[in-house]
């Protein structure tokens, strides 16, 4: 589904991906760990057409994305769930919801937003509230929503658990299971890598914009130094 050879990715003369190569194939969800300034976000945002690699190639099923702007690749199937949320305060719940599918010209909008507040409960009890008085829960809920608005084929999820309660991140991993089960591919970035490496089917792991390691999630779960550097073994 999506293809990334060999991309080079630059901070004025900071090289923040070094030839990096990964491939996520359709109905899968793979994770990428590292450390704290490793260059996870910077992928993401190199997919998302938010900066560009000048070697190398994007493609997504089989079309290359390496030129094409945000808005393009958004209706072409990819949606990205940034760190930190990004939710619109001053507005309303439905209608940063309704945010989320504003490339959309087909009449199913409505009934995706139901669909919305049936995964994510909460959302229906506050539609009317505005975001910026949620909990962080609730707006990681909210972000994610708007990203599944889109209808997207590859969901980008950027750190979705950070800053929650446990008991939180709980919900949080099962409903990116559920997501994936109905059939939409999820690329995870994602911190608390022992919760990642036990719902992805692949992984791959990123050291100063370099992959060092790639392999079934269960295999690097087990792998002696990544247990050491991330999962506190």
């Amino acid at each position: 589904m999506l293809e990334i050879k060999e991309i080079n990715v630059y901070y004025g003369h900071i090289h923040a991906i070094v030839d990096a190569t990964l491939h996520v194939n359709q109905g899968e969800v793979v994770t990428i760990i590292g450390a704290n300034g490793a260059g996870k976000t910077t992928i993401q945002k190199t997919i998302m057409g938010l900066l560009h690699s000048p070697t190398g190639s994007l493609t997504f099923e089989g079309e290359d994305i390496s030129k094409c702007p945000t808005a393009s690749i958004v209706g072409k199937g990819i949606a990205l769930v940034p760190e930190g949320r990004r939710i619109f305060p001053r507005l309303s719940v439905a209608d940063n919801l309704a945010l989320g599918a504003y490339s959309r010209k087909d009449k199913f909008v409505s009934q995706d937003m139901d669909k919305m507040y049936q995964l994510f409960p909460r959302l229906a009890e506050r539609r009317s509230q505005l975001a910026g008085t949620l909990s962080g829960g609730e707006q990681q809920m909210l972000a994610m929503g708007r990203g599944l608005m889109s209808r997207p084929k590859l969901l980008l999820l950027d750190e979705p658990s950070m800053g929650l309660a446990p008991v939180l991140v709980s919900q949080i991993f099962h409903t990116i299971t559920d997501i994936n089960r109905e059939g939409v591919t999820i690329l995870l970035v994602e911190q608390n890598a022992r919760r990642a490496l036990a719902i992805a089917n692949r992984g791959y792991v990123l050291e100063a914009g370099k992959v060092v390691l790639e392999g079934l999630a269960s295999d690097l779960a087990k792998n002696d130094d990544v247990q050491k550097a991330y999962l506190g073994e």
